[in-house]
């Protein structure tokens, strides 16, 4: 169900989705929801429309900080959960340890009675099999389907009262134009007829239409009806400027339904015009009004995104629930022909009753070798994280409540400490008391000091000061980053200069034996991490360039000289 490109390339669920089947003459639906907590706004919405879920564990690595916070939503709606362990084929499967960390898991998110008499089903999706018993393997996933009969109840509701449905999700169509997607909650939907729209927040809100197409969901298609009945999750079109939240209702009873309330955003950016030497040149959308009207057009479909207009027409300020959450929005937007530079993520502080400042805390759980655990925990305790717990042996999982402020930059440490065998992820869970100071980058960069194409010469003499970011004949201008210190403080290079000529030969190939031994490229994510608070990440569809604000050399000088001396006085 992940058709999206990114969601196929990065192997996760971004967007809510739905589905059904039938199985001995019943129609099952099923919504599939993010499992990373970035993506929560969909999660919660979402499981408005559901009567139980499905916990999908995988079976070697057990329950992670995602399935906590999906499973805590879960819980707190009341919902019948099923646990299926996925994978079960693998050699390093561990079934039963997986099982228990899950019941641990409901008991410690305060699931009631009845939640925790709950079944497990194991489960091979890639085989396409599902058993009751990890011992006795089945041939199909007949188990599952008899399992969700029994213990996922039907919709409830009168299907003869007046019609009732809440808008979960939002859909677009260049033909149709906004398709709003429930479910029903009571009476029934017919193609053609009046409805009105209302929304609880909103009690002036009392808009008739007429439904101009109706949609139920076979398997992964829309097909068209005449009508839906109470538990149906359906497609409608007809009204412009239909909103998620909104409800639709028969006019002769106009009943809001209530919303659930989606959880702040904790990670603020700043999305700016391009202002660098190289703006416009691979970009189609390049102004302010093209930025705005594409940013007004995602908070539409995306409830836990904020945009704020700022002092400069030319900037906006974009909070989301996490980085993963705006790298996805600049991924989208660059893929779309946009061309604009975003500032370095802020957490958003809250404040209490007595104006203490309070910050976002994360769980961050680690699974790395046994030799590494003692240079993540040193790492983790300098970024103010605290060790909750530890298990295993020769492979250890660390647990840690960690500033998420503590974490930005720190996913590239932790592959080199790790030597690419770590494996770790974080999901926001609480806000502490401010920790204080955590140092955000302890090297510096290496800065251009010329514009042009860089040149081999240029490239294999700077290199010696640090990890170079681009290669022979990348378009460079003055102020870009191109590489990382070794150590702290920024150093200017000149990757441009060429060698002298002169009237002496040079022995032969002395020129093709120059190696650049130390280069990397960076991902969207790690560029986001590395820049600092003077520094930009230009982003076009073609290129992400890291460069200072203050691109002029000398004035960038001037200025640090300025900071340091009033930091003295």
């Amino acid at each position: 169900m992940d058709n999206n490109a990114i969601e196929k390339e990065r192997g996760i669920t971004i967007l809510a989705k739905n589905t059904s089947m039938y199985y001995k003459d019943v129609k099952i639906n099923v919504v599939d929801t993010p499992g990373h907590a970035d993506f929560g706004g969909e999660v919660e919405r979402v499981l408005k429309m559901v009567d139980g879920v499905l916990l999908l564990i995988d079976s070697f690595e057990g329950p992670m900080p995602q399935t906590r916070f999906v499973l805590q939503h879960a819980l707190a709606l009341g919902l019948p959960v099923i646990i299926v362990i996925n994978k079960m084929d693998r050699p390093d499967a561990r079934c039963e340890e997986v099982y228990n960390e899950a019941f641990d898991l409901m008991i410690d998110l305060g699931a009631d009675e009845s939640q925790l008499d709950t079944p497990v089903v194991y489960a091979s999706a890639r085989a396409g099999t599902a058993t009751l018993d990890p011992n006795e393997p089945s041939s199909d996933l007949r188990p599952l389907f008899e399992t969700i009969l029994q213990y996922i109840p039907a919709p409830k509701g009168d299907p003869d009262a007046p019609a009732q449905m809440l808008i979960s999700t939002i859909d677009y169509n260049e033909f149709v134009g906004r398709i709003g997607i429930g479910r029903i909650t009571r009476g029934t939907l017919k193609l053609n007829s009046m409805a009105t729209r209302c929304n609880h927040l909103n009690p002036d809100l009392h808009e008739n239409f007429r439904l101009s197409s109706l949609f139920a969901f076979e398997g992964l298609k829309r097909v068209p009806v005449e009508s839906a009945s109470m538990g149906e999750i359906v497609a409608v079109t007809g009204i412009e400027d239909i909103m998620i939240g909104d409800t639709i209702c028969a006019p002769d009873a106009v009943d809001p339904l209530p919303f659930v309330k989606i959880t702040e955003p904790t990670v603020a950016m700043t999305f700016s015009v391009n202002d660098s030497p190289f703006a416009g040149r691979e970009g189609t959308y390049v102004t302010s009004r093209h930025l705005r009207a594409r940013l007004m057009r995602e908070l539409q479909t995306d409830v836990s995104l904020r945009v704020e207009e700022t002092d400069s027409a030319d900037s906006f300020r974009v909070s989301g629930r996490g980085e993963l959450h705006l790298s996805v929005l600049i991924e989208n937007m660059r893929r779309q022909g946009y061309e604009f530079q975003v500032s370095k993520p802020e957490v958003l502080f809250h404040y209490d009753e007595n104006g203490n400042k309070l910050e976002p805390m994360e769980k961050m759980v680690a699974d790395v070798p046994s030799e590494y655990a003692g240079a993540v925990i040193e790492k983790i305790g300098r970024r103010r994280g605290v060790l909750d717990n530890m298990t295993g042996t020769d492979r250890v999982r660390l647990e840690f409540t960690v500033p998420s402020r503590g974490l930005f930059g720190y996913r590239s440490e932790f592959m080199t400490d790790t030597r690419g065998e770590g494996v770790m992820s974080a999901v926001f869970d609480h806000y502490e008391p401010y920790k204080g100071d955590i140092p955000h980058r302890n090297v510096g960069a290496l800065v251009s000091t010329e514009t042009g194409d860089a040149v081999m010469y240029g490239l294999f003499y700077a290199q010696d000061r640090g990890t170079l970011f681009c290669g022979p004949n990348t378009a460079v201008y003055t102020g870009m980053i191109v590489g990382q210190n070794a150590r702290q403080g920024d150093i200017d290079v000149n990757v441009c200069r060429q060698k002298h000529l002169t009237s002496i030969r040079n022995a032969a190939g002395a020129e093709t034996a120059m190696k650049l031994t130390s280069m990397r490229t960076l991902t969207l994510e790690e560029c986001l991490e590395f820049i600092d608070d003077d520094e930009l990440l230009e982003i076009t569809p073609k290129s992400l360039r890291m460069r200072k604000r203050v691109l002029e050399t000398e004035l960038r000088k001037k200025l640090a000289a300025k900071k340091r001396a009033e930091a003295n006085n």
